[in-house]
């Protein structure tokens, strides 16, 4: 039976749990995440964890946030004066928005608290500075 090895589309079916035990996605009732091995389609500690695997392997992968989506950066937190947003715009703590940069970039952001005078925004990833824990089946492997 052949390995997952770099460069090979694999097939999984996961379930990736926060440290608290809490389920954040999981592909059951979908089907398995496909994608090429070692390509940076997936985070960085669950990619290096399947090499070696066959179809059919089970392994439970513990992931440090550094090779998830990393620490919280403190500078990808903004504050908005209140009136320079819309007021059509929802503002409720863990509203997601789409904001785009002077560049032209669209980027995701959290709105992380609201006060009179203004809102503060999160472009951190919603799973920045978490430990994550998959459990995962490969369900699939394509060579390259």
């Amino acid at each position: 039976m052949s390995q997952a090895k770099n460069g090979d589309t694999v097939r999984i079916n996961y379930t990736g749990t926060l440290d608290n035990g809490e389920t954040f996605d999981s592909s059951a009732g979908r089907e398995p995440l496909e994608f090429v091995l070692g390509s940076g389609q997936i985070i960085p500690g669950l990619d290096a964890a399947i090499p070696g695997m066959a179809v059919g392997d089970k392994k439970v992968v513990n992931v440090p946030c550094d090779q998830a989506y990393g620490a919280v950066n403190e500078q990808a937190r903004q504050a908005v004066p209140r009136g320079e947003i819309p007021p059509n715009i929802p503002l409720e703590p863990g509203t997601r928005l789409q904001m785009q940069t002077p560049q032209g970039q669209m980027v995701q952001v959290t709105v992380a608290d609201v006060s009179e005078d203004e809102v503060t925004l999160d472009a951190n990833h919603p799973l920045a500075g978490q430990n994550l824990t998959f459990d995962i089946e490969i369900m699939g492997i394509d060579a390259a």
